[in-house]
């Protein structure tokens, strides 16, 4: 895998865009918000971890912020005073994973395929909760499909480097789907299997894959 320079999100138009300036000026701006507790922390986390288990058990809109507090054993004026309601505990969730994701990615020059899953999935297994709440059937989606365009438009920046084409190829974004929506469902029947393999055996196993898929694309 070459080294990652600049990667961009796939829009639904077809688009790209840029996911540094957005993602360095969310960081900036957290950096900019009075640094919260550790108390503070621990009841978000708490809410955010009874908020993912339930979403894991049941569809969105048929969670209660009763039922929330009741998991995360806080009160609702607790939840209140963190969250205006269940759909902002959402979108702020979905918005603190998308930007750690991001990070992630451009914090991963010079590294080759089995360093980068490293990365990846031991992310992935300390947020274990959060992510059996993405794969769930009882989710929106709307995190699975923001996690799958970003992995697109890194292999996508990626092949067309390999392939010196240019990003509008056809080809090059049906390579892309295809590598980044195989490596995020053998992640996703790992998460939904309990994480029950070891993470060395799953980052082992998709480097492998997504390295004879990369030669093979680039051989076609």
């Amino acid at each position: 895998m070459q080294a990652i320079k600049l990667p961009f999100l796939l829009l639904e138009s077809g688009a790209e865009r840029p996911i540094s300036p957005n993602i360095f000026i969310m960081r900036r701006n957290r950096m900019s918000e009075k640094k919260p507790d550790r108390r503070t922390l621990k009841t978000r986390k708490a809410i955010c971890d009874a908020f993912a288990e339930l979403l894991y058990e049941k569809e969105l809109h048929k969670i209660t912020v009763q039922e929330i507090s009741d998991k995360a054993d806080v009160n609702r004026v607790t939840f209140y005073n963190h969250y205006l309601d269940v759909y902002d505990l959402y979108d702020k969730l979905e918005a603190d994973v998308l930007v750690e994701l991001g990070l992630l990615i451009l914090q991963l020059d010079e590294m080759r395929s089995e360093e980068f899953f490293s990365c990846l999935i031991g992310y992935i297994s300390d947020k274990r909760s959060i992510f059996r709440m993405i794969f769930s059937p009882n989710g929106t989606n709307r995190l699975r499909d923001k996690f799958g365009r970003l992995m697109e438009g890194l292999f996508s920046k990626l092949t067309a480097e390999k392939l010196d084409s240019d990003l509008s190829d056809n080809r090059i974004e049906y390579f892309s789907c295809y590598r980044a929506q195989g490596c995020i469902s053998v992640i996703e029947k790992w998460v939904l299997g309990g994480l029950s393999e070891s993470k060395e055996y799953v980052i082992k196993t998709v480097s492998e894959l997504d390295s004879n898929t990369e030669k093979l694309i680039c051989n076609l």
